[in-house]
């Protein structure tokens, strides 16, 4: 029985609190803050309405460490959950340590000024945690998270190592809208529109943004296409998986998504740069992120199914030799819907989110610092993913991708 406050009141927020309030052994009180305390109420009320469960709100900055602070002392909760933007996760970390608090997020940091991520800023806060006996866990949701977990689980169980890893996600959702991001818009165009990056021979190569397209046939999807992009758990995988030769992270996009955001792109509406408007300073970027639908109003009209895994190839521990085995995690946008009201997108880093919080809260994750999933048993999260809404699937190919 543990108090944890979560930061955050979007979709992925939205999804960890209802299903933290479905699992009341672990986590006996649910305290939520945002800048807006109304988005907190509305989720406070769902959550009440579907499960019984009291959550308790207040309105925080989360860049104002000194308030955080002081709410974290005042609540004295044994787990800080950060939901919150990647621009906040230093100032959340800088409270808990000021506070004595375990910490969690499920997206590296990324200044807010220049469109870069990367664990470097985060792992510097490892001596610090782990003087103050405290434990930092680092991207708990899908991806970063889970894949990170699938290829952990695959070392442990299949392969002796991993030589060559692809992780691919798929969204096979249609939402019903002209152009619409499936989270946050900032984040999410900030990371699409960035030069992709992949892991080979013992660094990182960079091509241009979206110049990798394949076709994959995605169970209980179909074929898409999908390009490849830099995300964060290539560069954990490969600190954490030192026999890795080579590793690619792959997103679909439907040809309507790709137009949208070229347009976008050449007329100036994703620069991160201000630029004046009537007289004051505007950020493109995020003046196009105010007129988008808001990710977590998708929710009722979004069709289809997400598939997301990955497939590895390296030395069998059966003594077979080379083996490529393929994992992965099939979710229904409207099954997720009528859980948490809430799509797949935010259903599937909410409840890895939750599951990282209670690997912490009950112990089977422990250690004092900074701590990336790739370090942890991941045996006990991949019976909680079965148990919770993710139930994943591996199945042994015929040899590794030829893509």
């Amino acid at each position: 029985m543990s108090k944890v406050l979560v930061i955050g009141a979007g979709g992925v927020s939205s999804v960890c609190v209802h299903k933290m309030a479905m699992n009341a052994g672990i986590f006996s009180e649910i305290h939520l803050a945002s800048r807006t305390r109304a988005k907190c109420d509305a989720i406070a009320a769902s959550v009440k309405e579907r499960t019984g469960q009291t959550v308790q709100t207040y309105e925080i900055d989360a860049e104002e460490v000194p308030a955080l602070t002081r709410l974290i002392q005042q609540i004295e909760p044994r787990l800080v959950v950060n939901l919150a933007l990647p621009y906040q996760d230093l100032p959340i970390m800088d409270a808990c340590l000021a506070a004595g608090v375990d910490y969690l997020d499920t997206a590296n940091y990324e200044p807010k000024d220049q469109a870069k991520f990367e664990y470097s800023w985060q792992w510097d806060y490892h001596d610090r945690f782990k003087d103050a006996g405290l434990m930092a866990l680092l991207g708990s949701g899908f991806d970063p998270g889970v894949t990170s977990v699938f290829a952990m689980w695959l070392k442990k169980h299949k392969l002796k190592t991993i030589r060559q890893l692809d992780i691919l996600d798929c969204n096979g959702g249609d939402h019903g809208q002209a152009f619409a991001t499936n989270f946050n818009p900032e984040i999410n165009i900030r990371e699409v529109t960035a030069a992709a990056r992949h892991w080979e021979n013992g660094q990182f190569v960079e091509t241009p943004a979206l110049s990798k397209k394949v076709e994959f046939e995605f169970e209980a999807v179909g074929a898409k296409n999908m390009y490849m992009m830099y995300h964060e758990e290539l560069e954990s995988l490969a600190r954490f998986i030192p026999e890795l030769e080579r590793a690619r992270f792959w997103m679909t996009f439907g040809d309507a998504y790709i137009n949208h955001l070229t347009v976008l792109k050449n007329v100036g509406m994703i620069g991160i740069e201000p630029v004046m408007y009537q007289g004051r300073e505007i950020v493109p970027l995020q003046f196009l992120a105010s007129v988008l639908p808001k990710p977590e109003t998708l929710g009722a009209t979004t069709k289809g199914k997400t598939n997301i895994g990955d497939i590895a190839t390296g030395e069998a521990l059966d003594g077979g030799g080379e083996k490529t085995f393929y994992i992965y995690n099939i979710c229904d946008h409207e099954e997720a819907y009528a859980e948490t009201g809430n799509q797949a997108i935010s259903y599937t880093t909410g409840v890895p989110a939750m599951i990282g919080a209670a690997m912490m809260l009950t112990g089977a994750w422990q250690g004092d610092g900074v701590f990336n999933m790739e370090q942890m048993d991941p045996d006990p999260f991949m019976d909680m993913l079965n148990e919770q809404g993710l139930p994943w699937q591996v199945k042994e190919l015929a040899g590794p991708v030829d893509f």
